[in-house]
């Protein structure tokens, strides 16, 4: 039986939303009915990150008229990872839910999550069993990504986990103490430790709608991925700068020989134009990698908001955000 709305907030339900009106209307039913099955209290934190169709409309008018329903607008599209940090800053529960809106993270694993957190388990985290509806390309894909970053990586980030888990308070102020900008929420999760676990379930095709992370996005978050918890690619733009230099050396001592025993070697520029080709290659190979790094460090220094509120709807004035009102700069 659902709680009294006089009772303190139990579980928070954060769930980002980015141009997903045609799948609203199923999403918004099962959050209902998520909401109906809980043991206590618990809000529903819908953040429309920047979307360009009618979601925000559709979203406030649901936290206006429906208990238990917030609303967080942003004010231009500040990506996946932001939108979940922004719907976590405001949660009020004592275990916080993240989901996706696309009806592939089932709100009916929200209980089976809930009964692995009450067993004393910080962080609940649901593992794909299998993938209905992707490319056998994104498949391979994501599996090549978590075997290399298992490999590089010195936090042990769990394979065919997305970003659809519980999280205990403690947990939850910890992470909003880490203030990076360039996001990886499951990879910040695994490097704070605490006692996890996993539940397991069948990931659903999308029930409507197009995918928001197309290959380039999902590149993009491999990238911050590998970048924010390895320094493996330094190491290895060393060990490839020496393996080079060390060629390019070979090669000079073996033609000095061919002068020693050869006098007729035709002089020709076409193996000068190879070899200063491929060094110039993995010059520019190194200074980017390490122009990932310096990028990072000059979005870090720059110290502007992570991200900016530009309407709420469905708070309750009289009880005071989860997260400190300076802690992310926000407006409105």
């Amino acid at each position: 039986m659902h709680a009294q709305s006089g009772d303190a907030i139990r579980y928070s339900i954060v769930v980002p939303i980015f141009n997903e009106e045609a799948v609203l209307p199923l999403l918004l039913r099962r959050l209902d009915a998520l909401l109906a099955s809980l043991d206590a209290r618990a809000e529903i934190i819908l953040v429309d990150d920047g979307s360009s169709d009618c979601s925000s409309i559709i979203l406030q008018a649901k936290a206006k008229d429906t208990p238990g329903y917030r609303f967080i607008k942003l004010s231009r599209n500040f990506g996946h990872q932001v939108a979940i940090t922004a719907g976590m800053d405001a949660a009020a529960g004592d275990a916080v839910i993240v989901m996706d809106a696309d009806l592939q993270d089932p709100p009916e694993i929200v209980g089976d999550m809930i009964a692995r957190w009450k067993e004393g388990y910080d962080i609940v985290y649901a593992r794909r069993t299998s993938r209905e509806g992707e490319s056998a390309f994104k498949k391979k894909t994501a599996a090549l990504f978590y075997k290399v970053l298992s490999w590089v990586s010195s936090v042990k980030i769990p394979s065919d986990v997305g970003d659809f888990r519980l999280i205990d308070r403690k947990v939850l102020d910890a992470f909003r103490a880490m203030p990076e900008r360039d996001r990886f929420v499951r990879g910040m999760f695994a490097w704070l430790g605490f006692r996890q676990t996993e539940v397991l379930f069948h990931r659903p095709p999308r029930a409507a709608g197009e995918t928001k992370y197309p290959f380039w996005k999902m590149l993009r978050l491999a990238v911050h991925g590998v970048i924010g918890f390895s320094d493996a690619p330094l190491r290895l733009a060393i060990w490839a700068g020496l393996a080079v230099s060390a060629l390019a050396g070979l090669y000079g001592l073996y033609v000095i020989g061919l002068w020693f025993v050869r006098n007729d070697l035709v002089e020709g520029w076409s193996s000068t134009v190879v070899v200063i080709s491929f060094l110039c290659g993995m010059n520019m190979l190194m200074t980017g990698i390490i122009g990932l790094y310096i990028g990072r460090i000059h979005a870090e220094v720059k110290r502007r908001p992570l991200y900016v509120v530009e309407e709420r709807a469905g708070f309750d004035t009289s009880e005071k955000p989860a997260a400190d009102s300076e802690a992310r700069t926000r407006v409105a």
